[in-house]
């Protein structure tokens, strides 16, 4: 059976880390999910949370509220969303930073499109023999407040022996070099993995409360000096590795910048039980 990616792809990926597919989807395929992400976003009570997404200081991504939404669909605001008495500085609408974390599994529009013969048999394709979906994330980068990501490594969260998580990161809206694109090493170079995002369970508690969480370091390799930009329109697909660096630089224009992504293992290798995420995968094959 033909795969999805050609030779001169698969080698890109294997060389690279990554690879760069546009056009894969159509503007209304993506259109369809925009519209699922503000239908989950119009029904979002703002008043019933105050959490935000970051990547630069971790103990804030750390509450419950984060911790216990690996099975549900949950809003996360930006970090400068609001003002300093606490208030929205602008709508909901445009103060999110995304929606986590299984979309895949519950919400019927996403589902369906996790489900697309394409995303199967490009995980294939990138070594993926048994692929799972452990985490899906609508992402606004919204104008002006979209904030910076700072380099990492998606193995961090999602390791398995052998390292097998691929992401897939769907551009909804164009992604260029204004609005905060991703951004990949200048250099193909083999990285270690770095860090691993920890989560300590109380096995004594009947929930998640006492719970916490780390970042330990394992390795001092720094991160890229250089990167390079990856900019893709609307519909288009980036694969790439769980050890390759990416960072996204705030968005500082008047165009937002959503995307999709998905994380997958594969069902072959071990998933470990220090993952944040235990919830049970949503499988492809």
């Amino acid at each position: 059976m033909l795969g999805m990616l050609n030779e001169t792809q698969q080698r890109d990926y294997h060389q690279q880390g990554y690879v760069v597919l546009p056009h894969l989807f159509t503007v209304a395929e993506m259109n369809g999910l925009k519209d699922a992400a503000k239908r989950i976003v119009d029904e979002f009570d703002p008043t019933s949370t105050s959490a935000i997404f970051t990547t630069k200081d971790h103990s804030i991504t750390r509450d419950d509220y984060f911790l216990d939404s690996a099975d549900k669909v949950r809003c996360f605001f930006e970090e400068d969303a609001f003002d300093k008495n606490g208030h929205l500085n602008q709508d909901k609408t445009l103060s999110i930073n995304k929606i986590g974390h299984a979309l895949h599994q519950l919400d019927p529009v996403f589902t369906q499109f996790a489900e697309d013969q394409r995303i199967r048999d490009i995980a294939v394709d990138v070594g993926l023999a048994k692929p799972q979906i452990h985490q899906s994330m609508y992402i606004f980068k919204q104008p002006r407040i979209g904030g910076e990501i700072l380099w990492h490594q998606d193995a961090s969260f999602f390791l398995t022996a052998p390292i097998s998580v691929t992401t897939f990161w769907f551009a909804i809206e164009d992604a260029t070099i204004q609005n905060g694109c991703l951004q990949v090493p200048a250099e193909p170079v083999d990285y270690p993995l770095r860090e691993q995002f920890i989560r300590h369970h109380d096995h004594n508690s009947n929930d998640n409360s006492n719970d916490e969480t780390e970042m330990r370091r394992l390795h001092d390799m720094p991160w890229p000096k250089a990167a390079v930009p990856i900019e893709i329109e609307a519909g288009g697909l980036v694969v790439f590795n769980g050890l390759l660096p990416h960072y996204s630089a705030p968005n500082l224009s008047h165009s937002s910048r959503h995307a999709l992504t998905f994380h997958i293992t594969c069902a072959n290798t071990r998933y470990a039980k220090e993952n944040w995420i235990q919830s049970a995968p949503k499988k492809l094959f």
